[in-house]
């Protein structure tokens, strides 16, 4: 590795990216370490983050806050390719690092650093998001992973950083790793490294237990636009706020919660927890709409796109030509996606009770079987002759 004079940090806050900051300075040789706090709708407040990084030795402390280009430029796509990784979760931690790379590369861009740096240990898949999409957004910036490196344990470390002036957790930290956004939350780790164990209660924070939910169902009316969702009950609102309280409407009635036995990029497989309460109403009520809008082929067609653009974002490749060519597909996909999706909530189900679109392509007078019935049924005889024809053929040459 040749040395790096200025390096722009991808920091969290936490324990191993504040350590970073000294391993790189001291161990490595660089000389000013710039750190990047990325806003993505966490919660958590930015500014002690920011201080946190100044007196852990870096020379400048850098905040973004993208919450509305997070969900404009990557789950918003994503939910209009219905994109599920192993038809389960929606990847709202997988969709917010080719965004974090992409501003560590402008940062670096920006400030004269010729290498970037990420806090991602060797058995993730974070590692491989962040290396091939700063790779692709600038193949000539250098990645620097020290805590890939570094081999130390997580005592080691704390108290590595206690050498520069890093305290230690002021209390027991917990046993569970968590990864937060405005899209979800991912915990592993602690007991849930069985996977015989049931998720403890306290795991949970978007989603409410099934006994603490209400005892009526709700109703929330999901309005689209091209296949992006654009409303609640008729109240149009920007996608931030869509979201937000999409969260807020299924994690009362204890919807979103994920327990799955999850294959990880680099081989291992892993038991992960989630809460994606939004993401999981939402992409259900737009498959249903595209159900109505689009025709029979170009949805059964779509279903592989979709299986393919949820392992690509996984994978770490949103920056990849196959991504663009396919998105290219869905966004043409999308063009009658409009209309609305009535939801019920209900102890900690999601169903789907209406649907209707100016593009509809459901006739009731086809569909109907009643006296308005206009389905001309005498072509039916013919067209089934046409259709068994090759299984005749086949069945008839067997008996020979």
């Amino acid at each position: 590795m040749g040395r790096a004079y200025r390096v722009v940090l991808a920091y969290s806050g936490g324990v191993d990216t504040s350590v970073c900051i000294p391993y790189l300075k001291h161990e490595w040789g660089v000389e000013d370490v710039i750190t990047l706090a990325v806003d993505l709708g966490q919660g958590a407040a930015m500014e002690p983050i920011r201080e946190k990084a100044l007196k852990s030795g870096a020379a400048e402390s850098l905040v973004a806050t993208v919450t509305d280009q997070f969900v404009k430029d990557y789950a918003f796509p994503a939910l209009q390719a219905n994109a599920l990784y192993e038809n389960r979760y929606p990847l709202s931690t997988a969709l917010a690092r080719p965004l974090i790379a992409k501003l560590l590369v402008e940062a670096a861009e920006k400030h004269g650093a010729d290498a970037v740096a990420h806090g991602c240990t060797g058995k993730g898949n974070d590692q491989v998001r962040f290396d091939v999409s700063i790779a692709a957004l600038n193949p000539n910036l250098k990645v620097l992973t020290p805590a890939r490196e570094w081999g130390m344990s997580r005592e080691e470390t704390i108290a590595y950083g206690e050498r520069y002036g890093i305290p230690a957790p002021v209390k027991k930290s917990s046993p569970y790793s968590i990864d937060e956004n405005l899209l979800g939350r991912a915990i592993e780790a602690g007991v849930l490294e069985d996977p015989w164990a049931e998720p403890p209660e306290e795991v949970y924070a978007m989603t409410k237990a099934i006994a603490d939910t209400p005892n009526e169902p709700e109703y929330v009316e999901i309005g689209f636009e091209r296949g992006t969702p654009v409303s609640l009950n008729g109240t149009t609102l920007d996608p931030v706020a869509l979201v937000t309280q999409m969260n807020e409407l299924a994690g009362k009635h204890g919807v979103g919660r994920i327990d799955m036995i999850e294959n990880r990029l680099v081989g291992i497989k892993s038991r992960e927890i989630y809460e994606t309460p939004a993401l999981l109403v939402l992409i259900d009520a737009h498959r249903d709409l595209e159900s109505l809008t689009l025709t029979a082929d170009v949805t059964q067609y779509k279903r592989g796109i979709e299986q393919t653009y949820a392992q690509m974002i996984y994978n770490g490749l949103w920056y990849s030509p196959l991504r663009d060519a396919m998105d290219a597909f869905v966004q043409k996909t999308q063009e009658r996606v409009t209309g609305t999706v009535r939801v019920k909530l209900f102890k900690g189900t999601s169903t789907i009770v209406g649907r209707k679109s100016p593009n509809s392509l459901y006739s009731m007078d086809l569909a109907t079987y009643g006296a308005e019935d206009k389905f001309d049924h005498k072509a039916a005889e013919g067209f089934v002759y046409v259709w068994g024809l090759p299984t005749r053929a086949w069945a008839e040459t067997g008996r020979q």
